[in-house]
C-alpha cells in the first residue's frame, strides 16, 4: 500500500500540491496578521470570546484545506476515471480496491500533513511575531499538550468531512463537481446566517465524517467487478 501510495503522489507531481500548500499558508498567515491586531481587541474579545484569534487560525485553515482536498480528490481519482487512466492501472496485476485505496489514501494523508503543519506554522508565527502586531495571543497555548491533540483531531476530522463531496463527482463523472460539492461543505461547516453557524458543531460534524466514510466504501464497493 506504501508503495502504491507513493507512486499516486509521484504520479500526480506531489510537488505541485507541497508549493501551492505552502503558497496558501503564507497568504492565510498575513491575512490572519493583518486583522490579528483588531480580533484581539477588547470590543472583539468582548462580542466573541478571547478565544477568537485561534478560532479565525482553525476557521480560515480548515475551510482552505476542505477546498485543498476536494480538489485533489478531482485530480488524483475523478480525473482519472475521466481520463480513462483507472482503465489502464486497474489492468495492472493489483486489485482495484488497493488502487482506489491508496489514492484514497494518498490524498487523506497528504492533506492532514497539510493542515498540521499549516496551522503548526501558523501559530508559531503570530507567537513569535506578536509584539510586533500587538497580538496578545492568549489563546494560542503553544507549551500545551492539549492544545496540539485538539489540532491532529481537528485536522484529521476537516480532511475526512471533504471526502463527502466525492460522490458528487464520481456520479457526475467530473472533477469541477467534487470542488463544488466541497465549496458547500465549507459554507455549512464553516460559514454562518445571522447568528446561526454549523461551526464547531460535533453531533453535526460526526453526521459528516459518518457520510464521508460511507461515501469512501461506496467508491470501493463491488470495484472488482464495476464496469469503469
Amino acid at each position: 500500500m506504501l508503495k502504491l501510495i507513493r507512486l499516486e503522489w509521484k504520479k500526480n507531481r506531489i510537488g505541485k500540491y507541497v508549493r501551492n500548500a505552502l503558497v496558501l499558508t503564507v497568504v492565510l498567515l498575513l491575512m490572519l496578521l493583518a486583522v490579528a491586531g483588531e480580533l484581539e481587541s477588547q470590543e472583539t474579545r468582548f462580542a466573541y470570546g478571547s478565544d477568537m484569534l485561534k478560532s479565525s487560525v482553525d476557521m480560515f485553515t480548515n475551510l482552505s484545506f476542505i477546498i485543498f482536498t476536494s480538489v485533489m480528490l478531482g485530480s488524483f481519482i475523478v480525473g482519472a476515471y475521466k481520463d480513462k487512466t483507472m482503465n489502464l492501472m486497474f489492468s495492472y496485476p493489483i486489485g482495484r480496491k488497493m488502487i482506489l485505496g491508496s489514492q484514497m489514501a494518498a490524498v487523506w494523508i497528504f492533506n492532514f500533513a497539510a493542515l498540521v503543519l499549516s496551522k503548526f506554522m501558523i501559530y508559531a508565527a503570530l507567537t513569535a511575531l506578536k509584539g510586533f502586531f500587538g497580538i496578545s495571543a492568549k489563546s494560542i497555548a503553544l507549551g500545551s499538550g492539549i492544545f496540539y491533540v485538539e489540532i491532529l483531531v481537528d485536522s484529521a476530522v476537516m480532511v475526512s468531512i471533504a471526502f463527502a463531496a466525492l460522490p458528487a463527482g464520481m456520479f457526475l463523472k467530473s472533477s469541477k463537481a467534487v470542488v463544488v460539492a466541497g465549496l458547500v461543505i465549507v459554507c455549512l461547516t464553516q460559514g454562518n446566517i445571522g447568528s446561526f453557524t454549523l461551526l464547531g458543531n460535533i453531533p453535526f460534524y460526526s453526521v459528516l465524517v459518518a457520510i464521508s466514510v460511507v461515501s469512501a466504501f461506496l467508491a470501493l464497493y463491488r470495484v472488482e467487478t464495476r464496469d469503469i
